[in-house]
């Protein structure tokens, strides 16, 4: 695929704060616009989206409507899975990527993705992600190699289990066909007793319709995007807690070549976006839930004690190990920054 840039290159800079909500202009400038590209449809009403197009139309006011990013939206600059490759060599100077799909690619940015379950939510994933990009160059040095730069984080909701069946206990997961994916995943699955299935987000709703899966780790948010709770009408508060999503990257030398002050926006709009989404999410969950009362979802609490027993197994904490091998390899304190993820 022939990837092609849409910028212009500015030739002055403006003057101002990111926090500040507008920018006062000095001397003639030359307007530049950036480009996002995304999976994500363009009007999805979902807090992905909603987000996206928060940061946006706040990059142009914030930029006193000199520059702005112009949205490529439903995968048609890059798919999904061809995003980080896309942004590298420069089809975009934003995209979000959905890190645990590249989980060899971003072994560190990834690490929320070996610690399954653990108790952290949306916002403490976010700003954990942010604390670990400031205080450890290590993250960004693993981004730099592809010549990409996170400037935003955007953790999932906390996950449970949508299943055709209601599970009250660990006895009741027993031989379930539980989709899985990643590393973490299929290591607490197999300690349920249960059996992992590989199967993309895309074909969870018919593997349920059909029975080929019983369960799937989701959050309702998410559920109800992908309608899984029509055909899968019980929600188990398992607590897997919020699963590491989405950087939101920037070509490295896009980012390099701004100016100054338009650096300084966009790495404050970086630390509100996860605020913000954070927010928009929680407003999105409320509506589901409710939603579901009327159509007939049962959402069941589940033994906090027997998930987090499962910690303990000899797979689930294998996988763990891994990833503090690899931090303490790069020259991280892998045990440390590990004792943040512990359930």
């Amino acid at each position: 695929m022939k990837l092609n840039r849409l910028r212009l290159r500015a030739v002055t800079a403006m003057a101002g704060l990111a926090l500040a909500g507008s920018v006062a202009l000095s001397g003639a400038a030359s307007a530049e616009t950036y480009k996002w590209i995304t999976s994500k449809p363009q009007g999805a009403n979902d807090a992905q989206a909603i987000s996206t197009q928060w940061m946006v139309d706040e990059f142009k006011r914030r930029t006193g409507g000199e520059h702005e990013i112009q949205v490529f939206w439903g995968g048609s600059v890059a798919k999904v899975r061809e995003i980080p490759d896309a942004l590298s060599a420069g089809a975009g100077d934003f995209g979000d990527i959905i890190t645990p799909y590249f989980q060899d690619k971003f072994p560190l940015n990834n690490a929320v993705g070996f610690f399954i379950p653990q108790p952290n939510s949306t916002i403490q994933i976010a700003l954990m992600m942010q604390k670990w990009h400031r205080v450890y160059p290590q993250f960004d040095a693993e981004m730099e190699k592809y010549n990409l730069k996170a400037i935003g984080f955007r953790p999932l909701e906390n996950y449970g289990l949508i299943c055709r069946e209601p599970i009250h206990s660990l006895a009741d997961l027993k031989g379930k066909r539980i989709r899985t994916y990643g590393f973490a995943y299929p290591k607490i699955v197999e300690a349920m007793g249960a059996t992992p299935v590989s199967i993309s987000s895309s074909e969870a709703y018919e593997a349920l319709q059909r029975g080929i899966l019983d369960c799937s780790p989701i959050g309702p948010a998410l559920a109800r995007g992908w309608k899984l709770d029509e055909v899968a009408k019980y929600y188990v508060k398992f607590p897997f807690g919020a699963s590491f999503g989405h950087l939101i990257a920037m070509n490295r030398k896009s980012y390099d070549g701004m100016p100054d002050d338009v650096k300084a926006i966009v790495e404050g709009l970086g630390r509100e976006y996860a605020m913000r989404y954070a927010v928009d999410l929680e407003v999105q969950i409320a509506e589901v839930l409710a939603e579901w009362k009327k159509t007939g979802v049962e959402v069941i609490d589940f033994p906090i004690a027997e998930a987090a027993a499962l910690v303990d197994d000899a797979g689930v904490q294998g996988i763990r190990k891994t990833w503090i091998d690899k931090a303490d390899a790069a020259g991280l304190p892998g045990a440390d920054i590990a004792a943040e993820l512990k359930f």
